[in-house]
């Protein structure tokens, strides 16, 4: 199992054939040698760095910075503290848009609750909470 084609990278890493393709052009995974029969031909270890990907992307890590983990992960000269301050920072991150989203649902939710859901469209206290919101 040396050599795979791009469909058994895709199903062994739980991802679609375009996002592996992706990845490529990306430039996360490097693009495999083509067999005679014009097929990519990935070495096994793409799985697993396919794997990390989608995995720290799932815990909130943007394609440019998994690049910077990748690169990191290689670097002979790189430290775990380097790692840690990326993900501390990540961390900061998802509190910061926690808290956007707890305002937004107080917000959304005080303007539920003056609404009824009868009457005209034109006498929705939501929308013309919005309205006041955008013209003020």
């Amino acid at each position: 199992m040396s050599e795979l084609k791009i469909g058994d990278v895709a199903r062994l890493a739980g991802v679609h054939v375009e996002t592996l393709r992706y990845y490529e052009r990306r430039g996360l995974v490097e693009k495999p040698p083509r067999t005679a029969s014009n097929y990519r031909a990935y070495p096994a270890e793409t799985v697993p760095r396919v794997r990390f990907i989608k995995r720290a992307q799932g815990l909130g890590f943007k394609l440019d910075e998994v690049d910077e983990l990748l690169a990191l992960r290689t670097a002979s000269d790189a430290r775990c503290s380097t790692v840690r301050h990326r993900a501390v920072s990540k961390l900061e991150d998802i509190e910061d848009k926690l808290r956007d989203l707890r305002r937004m649902k107080a917000a959304l939710e005080g303007l539920v609750a003056q609404c009824s859901g009868r009457g005209p469209v034109t006498d929705c206290p939501i929308l013309e909470a919005m309205a006041d919101e955008v013209a003020g």
